[in-house]
């Protein structure tokens, strides 16, 4: 009888030591931090890209965030040549757009504003404009330009607007990049075929 007590003794001791251990163990590790999902792999381009950003210096701390986040989303995607110009406002950009794409250095071009109603003229009027004039550039010089020129129906000078308009020029941002990665690997594409008489 004593016998078996003391053999449920030694284990009670041998069960609760392994419990410190195990307590120890637990408190001595790092917090695991949580498992990212895997970045997604894009496509490489046969050739090297250089990319030609103009942005309207109008309301430049909205419109940055355009850039900032084009940059980042473009560099993930194997684009790491992007050029950075600056206007006055959206109605100069078609011009410098025009002019970068004769050039022939960039292999697109995009372009980010902000057209806001200012209550003297139709703010319409100004992005229809601009965005018509980007078009003919891509038409006439065969360089795709990509416009993240953008014209709110309600722009109001307040807090609350300036930061939603951040944050949806922080997804433009990345939209456009994808759009214009896309394209120019889509364009890489049909030149091949072009070249090999395959289409």
């Amino acid at each position: 009888m004593n016998q078996m007590l003391q053999e449920a003794e030694v284990q009670e001791s041998q069960a609760q030591e392994s419990q410190v251990k195990e307590s120890e163990a637990r408190e001595s590790r790092s917090p695991e931090a949580p498992e990212r999902p895997p970045a997604p792999a894009h496509p490489r381009f046969a050739k090297p890209q250089r990319v030609a950003f103009v942005q309207s210096s109008w309301h430049r701390d909205v419109v940055e965030e355009c850039r900032i986040a084009f940059l980042a989303e473009i560099a993930a995607r194997h684009i790491t040549n992007v050029d950075v110009f600056e206007v006055p406002g959206s109605f100069e950009i078609p011009l410098h757009a025009q002019i970068l794409a004769k050039t022939r250095r960039y292999t697109a071009i995009v372009a980010a504003g902000l057209v806001v109603d200012g209550g003297i003229y139709r703010h319409e009027f100004v992005a229809d404009t601009v965005i018509k004039a980007l078009m003919d550039v891509q038409l006439r010089t065969e360089v795709p330009v990509f416009s993240a020129v953008l014209t709110p129906q309600q722009f109001h000078e307040s807090a609350a607007h300036f930061e939603f308009f951040r944050k949806h020029f922080a997804i433009k941002g990345i939209e456009v990049a994808e759009a214009c990665a896309n394209t120019l690997l889509s364009l890489e594409r049909l030149r091949g075929q072009v070249a090999a008489g395959i289409t």
